[in-house]
């Protein structure tokens, strides 16, 4: 069984092409579930979030792992397959080593990938997915990121996607201070966005969830109010700044309700922010006057304004890494012994049982004790090295190597002549 990572990202795909594969918390568990029941792959975890969607595997085949992610997204495999990915191996721990510790994020450093890949671990493994391999895979990632941010300054001067987004609306408006601000949806991302732009003191701020709990939960946080998402169509001209990120999969700010809100604020500017895969806002939306929309692609030119600094510390992370890839790749060698290791344990077990009974009948028979003890100690002996030595004496081809191998594995130190 190989281990691999079958992917796709922001730098290999746009968005149109990453939110056909994209999955939401929700649905993780019954898509991995039919991933594992599927009979393709022995482990599986799959990472999704607005920049990568992303398949741990351990499988024969990651020819596989593409078909099965064809298949369930309804998206003819030549549709993705010019932005697909494989990791095989060494390159697949490596890249989740990276990707864990912001290396392959489009804000470089970012920690909030790290906190992803752990809810996508304990998803795995509550879905029965998570084997011993991709688990130790994982928890090592985590370690990893840990070493890189307390040994490394990756994470200094991070301009997130939440600080973006109020960059953006003050190149609109100038200050945020007199804006209305809607916030659409209450998971970690709106949550990053509304603490930004709550440092701001906007006018107002309000939560639109579908649970509305949850909503008044992050708007009494941010000094805000929470509404129904149903609520949003009809107030949705009183707000200057919408940011939007839920885990719908269709469009629930669509072409119409925008055009009758810029008609009702008398064109005054709307700035949008869509911060979800599937997008939440029809794209025809950005064709119109008077309405500024961005996408998590649109922000990568200002998130990418705080790389430089950051740059000479990436070479002592991506030290790190290699190191604990190669501690990684001895473990999982060590584990391809396993089997061997038991089968040969549970013979040598066998020898001993059989020579402990054969000893205990002597003894029961009246033999002297240091006899048969004798006896015992000179049977196993010769029955522990009769397959070596039978080995030695029978090979063919390179009886040099044979001898060194053995000599190796009882530690000898034998004179060749």
């Amino acid at each position: 069984m190989a281990l691999f990572t079958l992917g796709i990202n922001h730098r290999t795909a746009p968005l149109t092409v990453r939110e056909q594969v994209a999955f939401h918390a929700e649905e993780l568990r019954l898509a991995l579930g039919d991933l594992a029941g599927s009979g393709r792959v022995l482990e599986a975890a799959i990472l999704s979030t607005c920049n990568r969607t992303e398949l741990y595997c351990q499988a024969d085949d990651p020819r596989a792992a593409a078909s099965w992610l064809s298949e369930y997204r309804h998206v003819p495999l030549r549709e993705i397959e010019p932005y697909l990915y494989t990791h095989p191996d060494r390159e697949a721990v490596r890249h989740a080593f990276r990707v864990a510790s912001g290396l392959d994020s489009m804000v470089l450093g970012e920690p909030q990938i790290l906190g992803q890949m752990k809810e996508a671990a304990r998803i795995a493994r509550e879905a029965g997915a998570l084997g011993t391999t991709l688990n130790k895979l994982f928890q090592q990632s985590f370690s990893v990121a840990k070493d890189v941010r307390s040994g490394t300054a990756i994470g200094a001067n991070i301009v997130s996607m939440a600080a973006a987004s109020v960059h953006l609306a003050e190149r609109i408006f100038g200050s945020i201070a007199e804006q209305n601000v809607l916030f659409i949806g209450a998971g970690e991302m709106i949550g990053l966005c509304a603490t930004h732009f709550a440092a701001q003191n906007p006018k107002r701020i309000v939560i639109a969830n579908r649970t509305v709990d949850r909503g008044r939960e992050l708007a009494e946080k941010c000094g805000g109010t929470a509404i129904r998402l149903e609520d949003v169509a009809e107030r949705f001209a009183e707000f200057d700044i919408v940011v939007s990120c839920t885990a719908s999969q269709l469009p629930i700010i669509g072409l119409g309700l925008v055009e009758r809100a810029v008609r009702a604020r008398r064109h005054r500017p709307i700035f949008m922010v869509n911060l979800a895969v599937p997008c939440d806002v029809e794209r025809e939306v950005g064709q119109l006057d008077d309405v500024f929309l961005y996408t998590v692609d649109d922000l990568a030119q200002i998130v990418e304004s705080g790389r430089e600094s950051r740059q000479s510390a990436v070479s002592e992370a991506e030290a790190i890494v290699d190191l604990r890839v190669d501690d990684f790749l001895h473990w999982l060698q060590t584990r391809e012994s396993v089997p061997l290791i038991r089968v040969l344990r549970d013979n040598a077990e066998r020898v001993r049982r059989h020579e402990m009974e054969h000893a205990l009948k002597l003894l029961a028979r009246g033999e002297a004790p240091a006899a048969v003890l004798e006896q015992l100690s000179h049977r196993l002996t010769n029955k522990y090295l009769h397959a070596p030595t039978q080995a030695l004496n029978q090979s063919e081809g390179n009886r040099g190597e044979l001898r060194a191998l053995v000599a190796k594995l009882f530690n000898l130190h034998h004179d060749p002549h």
